[in-house]
């Protein structure tokens, strides 16, 4: 159940709003600049690969990319389809056994940041990507499930969530725990022992979430231009709330456009051939 936002209840100036980017662009820009130069980054398949692309093209030229099937380093000239698009290891600083890239690189907390998506996120950033419906024997929906994401959400320093908002997919409590966030509040992933820091980020089509320090309940602290903070608490399952300190973020620049379509647009060779 939705309720209204805590704290800041005012609207974002219409003038603010530009119609030069898609929604999914503002997104990928606000993922791509959540990433540092240096970084080592476990990534994923779509908005995330994106982002992380962009980021190397733009701001973090030594941003070091991981994908699941093994590559380090990789720097693809185009977005792969899959991880295991031949350009990954083509152009990887070293391919590693799968085995390998959870047991050494993963588990011990040697990469710096991962990248997740949600069929349901919660307001503690916990992830469900395994069901739908109250019964995991006879659910409503059989989603497509775990994957390495467990492993990621426990092991990385920090976790980006990219998720599109809705109150299908923002609930007050996921159906399934697949991926763990901060569980039930503070102090459950000390308990579980986990090493990772959890979810840092998460990344809407309206705007940004952060965990409350002391709750670790996710708090709205940046809106995307154009949108109103009471769109964003009528898009959420719970009680959304908004930081004193809530910023309208930056658009994209020309740059970050241009780069952004470019990826976007390059064909690799022989495609279509």
């Amino acid at each position: 159940m939705t309720g209204t936002p805590r704290q800041v209840s005012s609207l974002v100036p219409d003038d603010t709003q530009d119609t030069a980017y898609t929604s999914d662009e503002m997104m990928t820009v606000c993922a791509s600049r959540a990433l540092r130069d240096g970084m080592t980054c476990f990534v994923g398949i779509g908005l995330p690969s994106t982002a992380a692309n962009l980021a190397r093209a733009t701001h973090a030229p030594n941003l070091v990319l991981i994908y699941e099937s093994g590559t380090i380093g990789a720097k693809p000239a185009w977005l792969p389809l899959s991880i295991g698009d031949g350009v990954l290891a083509e152009t990887a600083d070293a391919v590693v056994s799968v085995p390998e890239i959870f047991n050494y690189w993963l588990q011990p907390g040697r990469i710096d940041v991962g990248f997740l998506g949600a069929a349901q996120l919660d307001r503690f950033g916990n992830i469900n990507t395994t069901v739908i419906g109250p019964s995991y024997d006879q659910p409503k929906v059989r989603l497509p499930g775990a994957g390495g994401a467990p492993e990621i959400a426990a092991s990385c320093r920090e976790v980006i969530i990219v998720i599109r908002q809705s109150t299908r997919s923002l609930v007050e409590r996921v159906d399934f725990i697949t991926s763990v966030g901060y569980g039930d509040g503070a102090g459950y992933r000390e308990r579980l022992g986990l090493t990772g820091a959890g979810p840092r980020k998460v990344i809407t089509d309206l705007g940004v979430m952060e965990p409350d320090p002391v709750s670790r309940e996710l708090t709205l602290t940046g809106i995307f231009p154009g949108v109103a903070v009471a769109d964003v608490a009528a898009r959420t399952g719970w009680d959304l709330a908004v930081s004193a300190h809530l910023q309208v973020l930056t658009p994209p620049s020309d740059a970050e456009l241009a780069a952004v379509r470019a990826l976007q647009a390059r064909i690799p060779e022989g495609a279509g051939s």
